[in-house]
């Protein structure tokens, strides 16, 4: 026959529930975490500034020039250097911009980690996977902007490519200007990329 005393009914419950003590302990705040994010933050708020100002510089590099005809010295015409008159110049321009937008994306990603951190370490395989991703569509763009720039700085007599910058000054200057802001990106891309993996690897350690 079952007890009806309520104290054996107490203990025979608290028998079948699963004790305190068997639980897992709550996870500790994740300090590192959250420094890691801040850092995050602080690296893509800086991608964004170095795209923007390179997108700006490389678009607002027009120069005009009077220019001798190689046929009659005598006589010169003005000609524009623009960035849109070399392919390589439009696609950095192109990239660069996507590299821009792509940071505001993941700059307010990034402050949503850090405000509900329980999305951390899904929002770190994606950043770990684009930023890799984005590193090299800058990194492409940077060296056919280079190349070309190079060319119009040194020339190539092998080819009979004449050097453009002793004329171009300006326009050369804000080539350069803009190979290297975009440089910086491609570095910072780097850490960010190496961020997200190293974060990734103590998350899931």
């Amino acid at each position: 026959m079952a007890s009806t005393d309520p104290e054996v009914a107490k203990e025979a419950a608290q028998s079948k529930s699963p004790a305190k003590s068997d639980l897992p302990p709550p996870l500790p705040p994740a300090t590192g975490a959250v420094n890691c994010s801040v850092v995050d933050v602080v690296l893509r708020v800086l991608l964004f500034s170095a795209t923007l100002v390179a997108v700006i510089v490389m678009v607002t590099s027009e120069q005009s020039k009077l220019v001798p005809l190689p046929q009659m010295p005598t006589v010169s015409v003005k000609l524009p250097a623009k960035f849109n008159h070399s392919p390589a110049f439009i696609y950095f321009v192109a990239a660069l911009a996507v590299a821009c937008f792509y940071s505001i994306i993941t700059t307010l990603a990034s402050i949503g980690v850090i405000l509900k951190p329980a999305f951390y370490t899904k929002f770190l395989l994606y950043f770990a996977f684009l930023d890799v991703l984005m590193l090299g569509i800058v990194a492409s763009a940077t060296g056919a902007a280079g190349g070309v720039a190079y060319v119009g700085l040194k020339g190539n007599r092998h080819v009979g490519w004449v050097k453009v910058c002793s004329t171009y000054d300006k326009f050369c200057r804000y080539i350069g200007t803009s190979t290297a802001l975009a440089l910086f990106a491609a570095v910072l891309l780097v850490l960010l990329s190496m961020l997200s993996t190293y974060s990734l690897y103590k998350r899931i350690r």
